[in-house]
């Protein structure tokens, strides 16, 4: 009986863990980082602001984890479809380039919040990593490409990282919050646009898909 007890305890402590990690994540996805507050989280959570501070150390701990479980979901999204594409790198080119372009326009506000807002620097060290990641995947597939002749034969992490800088720096005027603008952007012309450029950059052999 006293397992069971310790069991439940366990798993009653994780739900509230996460219930806190989850109304972080909406906070952020709805108003950005500097919304979720420890007091706006304890509220959406139903627990006090000292509860907060039972499970995480600080703020900056838990979003910085909340930053974390939102980049490697929306990484993930990208990869899937990156290997869903196949052998052919222009495919998977594309695959990377539609996929992000394509989440991030439709979860603007997150996507800026993961991507341009300004942040604290536990925060900031998480998009690093995220930065790093993609950067990795974009050198997996330009590198297949210049071994098939796909693409031009160029510097691969530069490339990969210039791409990459690219595709998210395309998409700043459409993802601002500030920005009065937004309902005019076509996102399907906006990608377009993107994955002309990208392959263009690297002197893909074939048109631009």
């Amino acid at each position: 009986m006293a397992y069971r007890k310790t069991e439940a305890t366990r798993r009653s402590a994780e739900a509230k863990r996460q219930s806190m990690l989850d109304t972080a994540r909406g906070l952020v996805a709805e108003s950005g980082f500097g919304a979720a507050t420890v007091a706006a989280i304890a509220e959406g959570s139903g627990v006090s602001v000292g509860s907060v501070y039972s499970y995480f150390d600080n703020r900056e701990a838990l979003l910085a984890e909340v930053f974390r479980e939102a980049a490697v979901f929306e990484f993930g999204q990208v990869e899937s479809a990156v290997r869903a594409a196949g052998s052919d790198p222009a495919a998977a080119l594309r695959a990377l380039i539609d996929t992000f372009a394509d989440r991030a326009l439709r979860g603007r506000r997150l996507a800026w919040s993961l991507l341009f807002e300004p942040v604290i620097p536990a925060v900031d060290a998480e998009r690093l990593r995220l930065r790093q990641s993609y950067r990795e995947l974009g050198e997996t597939i330009i590198a297949e490409g210049i071994a098939v002749g796909a693409f031009v034969d160029q510097d691969i992490p530069v490339v990969a990282s210039a791409v990459m800088g690219a595709i998210s720096e395309a998409l700043v005027g459409a993802l601002d919050p500030a920005e009065a603008h937004l309902s005019n952007v076509d996102p399907v012309a906006l990608v377009a646009t993107i994955r002309r450029f990208c392959f263009l950059a690297l002197g893909a052999t074939g048109a631009a898909p």
